[in-house]
C-alpha cells in the first residue's frame, strides 16, 4: 500500500471531526473519497498532509508506520496536495512557481533561470499540456493553474496526490482534459485521492470509494459495484426523498422584469426576462454565457448602459448594490467564500452584514438581537455550528452557503439572486438548499436561480431562460425542455 491510515481520531473544541476512520491507497490507483460536509474530509486530508496531529491511530507510507507527520516530513515522502483554488503566486510565472515546490538550497546562490523554463517545460509536456514556462500565473485559467499545481507535484516525486473538488470550477471540456492528466499520473504510478460531491464523476474515474459519515469509515468499495443512489444512502444514513423537491406554487405579481438590458462592459446585450412572486426562473448556459454578469448588473454592482429594470411593475435605476437592497433585492454570489460570507466572522455578524439598522440601536449594534436573528437562521436552516459566535470560516461549504443565504433573507427580499447556489455542497446540504428554496417561493418570494448543473435547473425552475453570448436565447416552461434541448441552445445549435 502506498498510504494506509487506520483508526484516524481527531476533535476540536470537544468535537468529534473523526472517529476510528480508515482508508488507504494504492499505487496507480483512483480512490474517491467522499461524504456531506462535515463528514471528515477536510480533517483527514490535514492529517494526511501534516497539517493537523492525529489523537489516535496510525499512518504508514510503504508500509512503514510514520509516528509523527508535519507538512515538511509529508512533502518528502511524496504527498502533495491540490485543492479547489491553486496556491500558485499569481505574479510569478510558470516556471518560477514550479521551482518554489522543488528548489532546495541556501538563500544566497545562483539562480539558474533556463534550467527552471526547461525543468517546467519538461514537466508540462509529459502531462500533455501546451503552457509557456514564461507566462505569468495570473494570465492562465483555472484548469491551466491546476495542471501547473500537478507538475510541481510531479516535479517533487510526489507519489500520492490528493484532488480536493478539482472540477468545481471547469467546464465539461476542461474536465475531460484533467482527467486525462490523472490518467498520465496513473500511469507513472502515483496514487490518487479524489475528493469531489460530483458523484457521477466517481464512476468515470475512480477504482474505489470511500464513504465518509460523522467521522466514521461507513463502506469502502469498488466504484463499479455501486450506484448513484447507493453512494446516496451511505452518505446521508437515509433515502433522500427527493434531491430536487419541487412543488408547485401559484406563481402572483409580476416582482421584476428587465427589458433590453445592456451592459457593454460585461458583454451583456439585449437581456430580457421576467419572474413573478413565488416562481423560481432558472437562468442556464455555458461558462462565460453572461449568467452571471447579468445578475451582477441587475444586482447593480456593474450598473446597465442600456435597458430597463422594473420592480413591482414600476421603472427603476439601479446604480449600486444599496439601490437594489433598497428595492428588495437580495444576492448570494458564486463564489461564496470571496464574496458571500466575510470567513473571520461569526455567523451572527455575517447573518446581519446586509441590515445592520435591524440590529442597531441608536447607531450600536444590539449584540442580544444580532445573536437572536442569526439563531434563528441557525435553527430554520440547520446550520451545523457549536454557536453563532463560531467564526464562518471554521464551517463546512454547504453551512457557509447557509449562513450566506441568511444574510440575504435577514432584509426580507421580494426578489432573492442566487447564483451557483449548491456548488461545491454535498448531496444532503443540496437536498437542503433546495426545500429552502422552494419554501422561499412558497412564501412568495421571487427566485432567480444561476445554475452549471442541468439537473438543478430541470428539478427546480418553474421557466428556464438560456443563455448564449451574452443574451437570452430562449426561456423554456417547466416541462417543455429537457438536457439536449437546453445544451443546444446553450451552444447557439438552436434558438
Amino acid at each position: 500500500m502506498l498510504l494506509d491510515a487506520r483508526d484516524i481520531s481527531k476533535s476540536f473544541a470537544g468535537l468529534r471531526a473523526l472517529n476510528g476512520a480508515s482508508f488507504d491507497l494504492r499505487p496507480g490507483e483512483v480512490h474517491a473519497l467522499i461524504g456531506e460536509n462535515g463528514a471528515g474530509k477536510s480533517t483527514f486530508i490535514k492529517i494526511v498532509t501534516g497539517a493537523e496531529q492525529p489523537d489516535a491511530g496510525t499512518i504508514a507510507i510503504d508500509g512503514r508506520v510514520v509516528p509523527h507527520l508535519d507538512p515538511h516530513a509529508s512533502r518528502d515522502l511524496g504527498i502533495a496536495a491540490i485543492y479547489q483554488q491553486p496556491s500558485l503566486f499569481p505574479h510569478l510565472s510558470v516556471a518560477e512557481n514550479v521551482a518554489m515546490g522543488l528548489e532546495r538550497g541556501t538563500l544566497w546562490r545562483r539562480i539558474d533561470r533556463d534550467a527552471r523554463r526547461r525543468r517546467a517545460a519538461e514537466l508540462l509536456e509529459r502531462l500533455g499540456a501546451s503552457i509557456d514556462p514564461s507566462a505569468p500565473v495570473a494570465a492562465l485559467t483555472m484548469p491551466e493553474q491546476q495542471v501547473v499545481e500537478i507538475a510541481k507535484a510531479l516535479g517533487a516525486d510526489a507519489r500520492i496526490v490528493i484532488m480536493d473538488e478539482p472540477t468545481a470550477s471547469l467546464s465539461e471540456r476542461e474536465v475531460e482534459r484533467l482527467f486525462g492528466v490523472i490518467a498520465r499520473l496513473r500511469e507513472h504510478g502515483v496514487g490518487i485521492i479524489y475528493i469531489s460531491h460530483r458523484l457521477e464523476e466517481i464512476a468515470a474515474i475512480a477504482h474505489r470509494v470511500t464513504v465518509l459519515r460523522d467521522g466514521e469509515t461507513i463502506a469502502t468499495r469498488a466504484a463499479s459495484e455501486v450506484t448513484r443512489a447507493d453512494l446516496i444512502r451511505m452518505m446521508v444514513g437515509r433515502e433522500l426523498a427527493a434531491v430536487f423537491p419541487k412543488r408547485d406554487v401559484a406563481a402572483g405579481d409580476l416582482a421584476l422584469e428587465a427589458r433590453g438590458l445592456t451592459n457593454r462592459r460585461s458583454g451583456v446585450h439585449d437581456v430580457s426576462f421576467s419572474v413573478r412572486r413565488g416562481e423560481i426562473l432558472g437562468i442556464a448556459g455555458l461558462v462565460g454565457s453572461g449568467r452571471t454578469q447579468v445578475a451582477e448588473t441587475v444586482f447593480g454592482l456593474t450598473p446597465a448602459d442600456a435597458g430597463e429594470i422594473r420592480v413591482n411593475g414600476r421603472s427603476v435605476r439601479i446604480q449600486s448594490p444599496a439601490d437594489a437592497i433598497a428595492l428588495g433585492i437580495g444576492y448570494v454570489p458564486e463564489d461564496r467564500r470571496q464574496h458571500g460570507v466575510v470567513l473571520e466572522m461569526s455567523i451572527a455578524a455575517n447573518a446581519s452584514l446586509a441590515n445592520l439598522p435591524g440590529v442597531s440601536r441608536r447607531g450600536l449594534i444590539d449584540r442580544t438581537a444580532e445573536d437572536a436573528n442569526a439563531g434563528r437562521y441557525v435553527e430554520r436552516f440547520r446550520i451545523k455550528a457549536p454557536s453563532v459566535d463560531a467564526e464562518v470560516g471554521s464551517l463546512s461549504g454547504g453551512n457557509q452557503q447557509k449562513v450566506a443565504l441568511a444574510r440575504w433573507l435577514s432584509i426580507r427580499p421580494a426578489v432573492l439572486i442566487l447564483d451557483e447556489p449548491t456548488q461545491g455542497v454535498d448531496v444532503g446540504s443540496k437536498a437542503e438548499i433546495h426545500a429552502l428554496m422552494q419554501d422561499l417561493a412558497a412564501e412568495g418570494m421571487a427566485v432567480i436561480m444561476i445554475s452549471s448543473e442541468l439537473p438543478e435547473i430541470l428539478g427546480m425552475s418553474d421557466r428556464i431562460a438560456v443563455m448564449h453570448a451574452g443574451t437570452i436565447r430562449r426561456v423554456f416552461p417547466r416541462g417543455a425542455a429537457d438536457a439536449a434541448s437546453i445544451l443546444a441552445v446553450a451552444l447557439g445549435q438552436a434558438s
